[in-house]
């Protein structure tokens, strides 16, 4: 597995799985909006040439909000988001990033369980704030130790 920078060729692979794995998916020209942007980092991993999954952050100064995460459905739990997470923290951590932000469904299980393992806490939660279907979400925030 090979974690990199998501180019603009991989918008087409990343918004399928945006529609494989979310209600509201993020749309091509959204996707790429966010890309053009100078304080947004995304990543794909990918194997043999298929895109396994993707991680959107935006950050200023040195905060980020971990904006989606996702990992085709037939490769999920075998430790990918781990390994996407982990890329992610210490590319943003060489940019001075300290703090990370995040939110997930209260009922992702998976996901909870994922953050909570890399050492994201809980600290807050959106009553009703996902629809279709209506669930809360669960705020997570990630401090890297002061070196």
């Amino acid at each position: 597995m090979t974690l990199r920078e998501m180019t603009v060729d991989d918008i087409d692979a990343v918004t399928q799985i945006e529609k494989l794995l979310f209600h509201d998916p993020w749309t091509r020209e959204g996707l790429f909006t966010y890309l053009a942007k100078d304080n947004t980092l995304f990543l794909v991993v990918e194997e043999l040439g298929r895109l396994l999954g993707y991680i959107g952050f935006l950050y200023v100064l040195d905060e980020g909000d971990i904006l989606n995460v996702g990992v085709i459905p037939e490769r999920q739990g075998e430790g990918i988001g781990a390994f996407i997470l982990t890329g992610l923290t210490r590319l943003a951590s060489s940019l001075g990033i300290k703090t990370f932000h995040l939110e997930v469904r209260a009922g992702n299980a998976r996901a909870l369980r994922l953050y909570e393992r890399m050492g994201f806490c809980r600290d807050g939660l959106r009553k009703n704030y996902y629809t279709d279907p209506t669930e809360d979400a669960v705020l997570m925030t990630l401090h890297l130790p002061e070196e």
